[in-house]
């Protein structure tokens, strides 16, 4: 029998990383509407200026490599990182800031590494981290969520926020804006506040930040799509909710007054969305099973670390990145036994 190829694979077997790519999307569009709803239209135009500077960025990389840019555009790996990379920005965040994490994410730390399936760190929170390091006060600016807030701002109004840093008359920043359940909590139990005064604020919902704990929820769907889908497996979402989860339950049995309940950490950050679709890229994320297990509990355990002792109340994207570099180490200790092989005897 002929084939067309010499060696095998002797038949064509479709791209899939645009189908793959796609599910994400889709698994994202629920927590995105979730925080779309509590947290203003800013976090929606965050999308649109991420998405078209990270399109344009990796169809620029494209045409000077010499490659058409439209088979690129299609596997929706950029439409991907530009999402998640926007959906940890805060709503009204100036415009290029969110355009300059963009192009970072894409340009240099997945363009100049070769292209997907090439870059070491996961583009978005490498983006997310160089904002947050370079501008720590308005990467830290967050509006309060709409069940609580007092003002809130029309399409139009936050567009001009965000374009020109204009707010209407008669409004200020401070009476905006608000600090992040983390951030609160982090800096109260700095104060000497016991977690049971702190938690009576409004801004409390049932475990963690009120609007915060609901868009986690809409991405913990979003995440269980994935499994059903078998996109991702339950490895590293397992790994990360659980070492999270341990270290919080440790601290806060030790001292219940200055560590507040475990389920805080996982509904008032970020947590979810890393478990289910950051820690889970399989760029930059360990690919053996047993590796996944490691490398997910070392960024939940990372995250409580950073969180609850460093210098950002959110830890997500410094967990992803110290982890990235230590996915080769984790799979070249974690292979499985291969069966069939074993050593010459000398006889």
């Amino acid at each position: 029998m002929q084939f067309p190829t010499l060696t095998s694979p002797h038949t064509e077997r479709p791209n899939q990383v645009d189908q793959t790519m796609l599910m994400v999307v889709l698994a994202l569009i629920p927590g995105a509407l979730a925080m779309i709803w509590y947290f203003g239209w800013g976090i929606l135009i965050n999308l649109v200026l991420a998405a078209i500077a990270a399109l344009l960025s990796e169809a620029m990389a494209q045409k000077l490599r010499g490659r058409p840019a439209f088979g690129t555009l299609r596997d929706l790996s950029a439409l991907v990182t530009a999402m998640l990379f926007a959906l940890a920005l805060p709503p009204l965040l100036p415009w290029w800031l969110t355009v300059l994490g963009a192009a970072f994410a894409i340009l240099v730390v997945k363009e100049m590494y070769g292209g997907i399936g090439y870059n070491p760190f996961n583009p978005a929170m490498a983006g997310y981290v160089l904002l947050l390091i370079s501008y720590p006060v308005p990467m830290t600016t967050w509006l309060a969520p709409s069940v609580i807030a007092e003002h809130s701002l029309s399409f139009g109004q936050t567009l001009t926020a965000i374009f020109t840093r204009a707010l209407p008359a008669g409004l200020s920043w401070d009476a905006l804006t608000s600090a992040t359940p983390l951030d609160s909590m982090r800096t109260q139990l700095d104060m000497n506040y016991t977690v049971t005064e702190i938690r009576e604020s409004p801004l409390w919902g049932a475990f963690g930040g009120r609007g915060w704990e609901w868009a986690g929820n809409w991405f913990l769907l979003g995440g269980l799509f994935l499994l059903w889908r078998r996109v991702i497996t339950w490895h590293i979402p397992a790994a990360v909710l659980g070492g999270l989860l341990a270290m919080a339950t440790v601290f806060f049995l030790v001292d219940p007054d200055t560590h507040p309940f475990p389920l805080f950490h996982i509904f008032s950050g970020g947590a979810i969305l890393c478990a289910f679709f950051i820690a889970t890229d399989p760029v930059t994320a360990s690919t053996t099973q047993k590796g996944q297990l490691i490398y997910g509990a070392l960024i939940g355990i990372f995250i409580y670390i950073i969180r609850s002792w460093g210098g950002y109340p959110e830890a997500v994207a410094f967990a992803v990145l110290l982890m990235n570099m230590a996915a080769p180490t984790i799979d070249h200790y974690t292979q499985p036994r291969v069966f069939g092989h074993g050593r010459l005897s000398d006889d």
